[in-house]
């Protein structure tokens, strides 16, 4: 039983899901009627709308292509009248632009450079489009007079505004190169900003559109005017002060190396080192086989000119670098070099001339035997090494010749510099021996005096010397052992060392020559003693001097302990004077001296003798000291030397002659024969070398 009953509930079940579905299928049929009658509906809508658009773009498309040409057209029409004012303006140009062409660009660069432009392109116009048209000529003619105009502008504002540079203001450019504390560079404004910048313009307009170059020669012609005039201006300034307020500052002389000194040697009369008063030899500037010494004031001006040339050495280092930089605002970059090129030749080559004349000037010196002359060429020649390397800098890029001038002139002065020096060496050797040029108290020779001095203004320039005397050594005139490694393709690749050296070499050729003649002009003195007395001087002078300057260490590079070799030649001298006092002191101390007993009576042999010895001892003694009264020693230490020296020798044995003959009975006229007591020989030798006593 209970089985039929799930079957009959499971029926129902199935009967209700089958009825649920009929109504559900039935509902999507209802559906699907009801879109499909829709979808019909707006197919029919859209069909009418895009009839409708056919209909109103088939009414509009004409209109738009009607409106499109007649703009078209409206545009052409407007293009036609521009153009048509365009070329009407072109027509107008000349008559626009002439009045202001005419009157020229000054005071309105700017409003004349743009009637050029339009001037420029009614040329342009006329070429291109109506080359037979009259009015190319005018407008080609208003552009000739514009650029005319321009360039004379050009050559006006350069001219009215280039002035040469004050020479306070060029040696306060220079001197601000030694002023450690200056930190600002010193800049030269040649133009006024204002003026700088209108020729500019002008330069940019003249090559762009002017195709002209030739106010790059204005320009070149009118600066290197000024710089040749800026340094004959300063050359102008050392010669009104100069003679005023003595010899300027020189930049040569203020570099800290170690041959150079703080300041110029000055050439002066020389003292003899010890001297209690001036003893006046030649000046080394003299020729030391003139007799007479050189005009008032020569030395004066020989020295400003100098120091006149290496302020313009300077100067123009520095006015070139000025003028370049001026130059590169207003010339084309590859115009600049030759520009700059001619713009210092005229100041370049007047140096360069005046270089070549001290050279000149120093050579016929040198053949009158003027020697001295060659330290005309030290200061400058040392000033030009140093100033080498700004100058080649200052003229890179110039034309060889141009490059060239510098070097030329430097081994110019070395050649005849280093020719100098040697002729130097051998005219201390073969000075004649000329009675009337010695010094009758045997003084020191004016010859010592002035190859000391020459000496010792060689330490001022030390390197400068060395470079003249390697090419010396390099032909073997020094016989100096050279150590490869010293030796290089030029002079300048010795070392230090090597210089030094080499000075020291030739400063004992100097004295080794010197000391040869001292001894052959020694001989000149008839009297030994007096030769001795001038050696002796001659040698104290050469020590002392050697001693007081850097000339003894020196010498000592190429010659152990030379103060002891001079030292020894001294005392040789002093010995060789001391044998003139034998005809004093032999009287006295010979022997066969009478002998005799207190209270016995003399034989007249015996009392003779000693009249003669004493007689022979006044006589001598009064002609020594008459004779060597007039003779000078100049050192006082040395002269006090010889004097103590002297009165121990003379005074000693005088004493003892006099103790023992004082109270024998010789003579009756006592006075005559014992004349001078030992404290008046004192007194008479004290008095020598003094010819105020």
């Amino acid at each position: 039983m209970i089985p039929s009953e799930d079957a009959a509930v499971r029926k129902r079940d199935i009967e209700d899901r089958l009825r649920q579905e009929q109504e559900t299928l039935s509902f999507i049929r209802e559906s699907l009627e009801k879109s499909d009658q829709l979808t019909k509906n707006m197919v029919s809508i859209l069909s009418s709308f895009e009839s409708r658009l056919m209909q109103l773009e088939n009414s509009i498309i004409p209109v738009h292509k009607q409106t499109e040409n007649l703009q078209r057209l409206q545009d052409n029409v407007d293009k036609t009248l521009s153009c048509l004012d365009h070329v009407i303006s072109y027509y107008h140009v000349a008559k626009d632009t002439e009045k202001i062409i005419k009157e020229g660009p000054a005071g309105r660069l700017e409003e004349y450079l743009s009637c050029m432009a339009k001037i420029q392109k009614a040329v342009e116009y006329f070429q291109d489009n109506n080359p037979d048209s009259p009015e190319l000529n005018r407008v080609k003619f208003l552009f000739e007079k514009g650029k005319e105009s321009l360039e004379s502008e050009f050559r006006n504002l350069l001219t009215r505004n280039s002035k040469p540079v004050p020479s306070v203001v060029i040696l306060d450019l220079i001197a601000g190169d030694d002023d450690i504390e200056t930190t600002d560079e010193m800049t030269l404004e040649h133009l006024p900003e204002n003026i700088l910048q209108d020729l500019i313009c002008i330069s940019g307009w003249l090559v762009e559109y002017g195709r002209n170059l030739d106010f790059m020669n204005v320009y070149y012609q009118i600066r290197s005017n000024q710089l040749d005039r800026s340094i004959r201006g300063l050359k102008e300034h050392f010669r009104k002060n100069s003679s005023s307020s003595g010899i300027l500052y020189s930049p040569a002389m203020q570099n800290k190396r170690k041959d150079t000194p703080s300041k110029k040697a000055i050439k002066r009369p020389v003292f003899i080192p010890g001297h209690d008063h001036e003893l006046r030899v030649k000046h080394l500037s003299e020729p030391l086989s003139d007799k007479h010494g050189p005009p008032a004031g020569k030395e004066d001006i020989m020295d400003s000119e100098i120091d006149s040339y290496i302020h313009c050495i300077s100067a123009f280092v520095k006015l070139v670098q000025s003028e370049y930089q001026l130059l590169t605002d207003i010339i084309p970059e590859h115009h600049q070099k030759r520009t700059f090129d001619s713009l210092i030749q005229e100041a370049l080559d007047s140096l360069m001339v005046e270089g070549e004349n001290i050279v000149s000037t120093a050579r016929r010196a040198i053949m009158r035997h003027d020697y001295s002359a060659v330290l005309t060429i030290f200061p400058i020649l040392k000033h030009l090494k140093l100033m080498k390397q700004e100058f080649d800098q200052v003229l890179q890029g110039t034309a060889a010749s141009t490059k060239n001038k510098l070097p030329v002139l430097i081994t110019s002065m070395e050649t005849t510099g280093a020719k100098a020096l040697e002729e130097f060496a051998d005219s201390i050797k073969n000075d004649p021996d000329k009675e009337y040029n010695m010094p009758k108290d045997g003084t020191v020779h004016e010859l010592t005096s002035n190859a000391i001095l020459f000496l010792q203004q060689l330490l001022d320039f030390q390197e400068t010397a060395s470079a003249m005397l390697a090419s010396q050594v390099l032909g073997d005139t020094y016989h100096i052992p050279l150590d490869p490694r010293e030796i290089g393709t030029s002079s300048s690749s010795y070392n230090s060392e090597f210089n030094r050296r080499l000075l020291s070499n030739y400063i004992c050729k100097i004295l080794g020559n010197l000391q040869l003649n001292l001894h052959s002009k020694a001989k000149v003195y008839e009297d030994a003693a007096l030769g001795a007395v001038f050696l002796l001087n001659n040698f104290n002078y050469i020590l002392k001097s050697l001693e007081k300057s850097e000339l003894i260490q020196l010498v000592a590079v190429s010659q152990k302990h030379p103060d002891k070799a001079y030292r020894s030649h001294i005392e040789e001298q002093l010995q060789t004077y001391q044998r003139s006092w034998l005809k004093v002191t032999t009287p006295l101390t010979e022997g066969n001296l009478p002998a005799f007993q207190p209270g016995t009576k003399l034989k007249d042999k015996e009392r003779q003798a000693i009249k003669d010895r004493f007689k022979a001892f006044n006589d001598g003694l009064e002609e020594l000291c008459k004779i060597q009264k007039s003779w000078a020693i100049p050192d006082k230490e040395q002269r006090d030397t010889i004097r103590r020296a002297q009165k121990d020798n003379v005074t000693v044995a005088y004493r003892v002659f006099w103790q023992r003959y004082s109270n024998v009975p010789f003579t009756k006229n006592v006075e005559k024969y014992m004349k001078y007591k030992v404290e008046q020989v004192e007194e008479m030798i004290e008095k020598l070398f003094d010819t105020s006593a």
